[in-house]
């Protein structure tokens, strides 16, 4: 029985590292590159995404602009389970969930009153120096949008 508690207690310290680096991809701080990015007119602009570890969780700070230009900042903190998290400034979401996929792609939802409002996959590059954004959703007003945003790490 102690065998087999020790095993199970070593494979589980096994996960937890290895999701810890897989998240390792992201952590930093992202700004946009409009020059490489493609937005549907009138899509908000994420300027600047930083990925940072807050005790063991992630929190996502995003700055950028909303569809009619203005100033924008929102935050997360959560894991990369698919699990709903609260979100804080996005008036398009009131819970956003983040999945693993592998240790450079993660998908998002966003959520306002229960639905999903954005649907995006995330790609670290294998160098770890971009990373690439593709959403789609539809705005407050049923307007649907398309976008994909590149970014170089800083």
């Amino acid at each position: 029985m102690k065998a087999k508690t020790i095993v199970w207690t070593l494979a589980l310290c096994f996960f937890a590292v290895g999701s810890g680096y897989a998240a390792d991809a992201f952590m930093g701080t992202w700004k946009l590159n409009e020059a490489k990015s493609k937005f549907s007119p009138g899509s908000p602009k994420n300027v600047t995404v930083v990925y940072e570890t807050a005790a063991d969780n992630v929190k996502i700070t995003v700055d950028g602009t909303d569809r009619e230009g203005k100033p924008a900042h929102n935050e997360w903190t959560g894991r990369f389970d698919g699990k709903d998290y609260p979100v804080s400034g996005d008036p398009s979401a009131d819970t956003r969930s983040y999945k693993m996929v592998n240790d450079h792609s993660l998908t998002v939802t966003n959520k306002k009153g229960g639905k999903t409002t954005l649907t995006a996959h995330i790609v670290v590059s294998a160098d770890g120096k971009s990373r690439t954004t593709t959403a789609s959703g539809t705005d407050s007003s049923g307007k649907k949008f398309h976008s994909t945003a590149v970014y170089d790490k800083q």
